[in-house]
């Protein structure tokens, strides 16, 4: 048994390569939307080493599905891959899938960043999306969380944690997410009570 390792930006770079090859060697093309620090890592937005990297979507003809599950041809890739570079089981996993429900934050396509690799496409969450999402983990983790951590590294402005505060909401408007989204805000020094009424 052995301890799964994670991934600095450079290994990210080949394990994702190796993935967009070994799709083209078995004549599959895949285009998935991602965020979450992996995805920060590619951006240069973050440098903590990550352990998996989070899909949110799968793009088929232009639109957004779920990932979840993931189609059997990319799941046995991913896991071919995975093996090859010692990474956990879920290097590449749909978690996030569910934020699809729910509405993504406005504009949120025209804000990914492309990058390809090989027969792999990512659509990358673009830096304000990226600040919505870890809010809404921070405030579900805490403060003292990766998420929060993450956050901060994003150094978002108040208007930017307003904004992303609400759309977090738009998720979960009870008043028990609503009060700890207060004390997050709290955390970083941000007046916000008013706002999230």
């Amino acid at each position: 048994m052995f301890s799964p390792m994670d991934m600095d930006k450079p290994l990210l770079d080949r394990v994702l390569q190796a993935l967009g090859d070994v799709l083209e060697a078995r004549g599959l093309t895949y285009e998935l939307v991602v965020v979450g620090g992996s995805s920060l890592l590619l951006l240069g937005l973050l440098e903590r080493p990550t352990r998996d990297l989070d899909a949110l979507a799968i793009i088929e003809d232009g639109a957004y599905v779920r990932a979840e599950p993931f189609p059997l041809p990319l799941a046995q890739a991913v896991a071919s891959v995975g093996r090859a570079f010692r990474l956990s089981e879920d290097w590449l996993n749909p978690g996030p899938t569910d934020l699809l429900r729910f509405g993504l934050p406005e504009g949120f396509r025209e804000r990914t960043t492309l990058l390809r690799f090989g027969a792999l496409t990512l659509h990358i969450a673009g830096r304000f999306d990226q600040v919505c999402f870890k809010l809404y983990a921070a405030v579900d983790q805490g403060p003292g969380s990766k998420h929060a951590a993450d956050l901060r590294a994003l150094q978002p402005s108040r208007d930017e944690l307003l904004a992303a505060g609400r759309w977090s909401r738009t998720h979960d408007p009870s008043d028990g997410y609503r009060q700890a989204l207060v004390e997050l805000f709290a955390a970083f020094e941000v007046e916000a009570a008013d706002e999230l009424l």
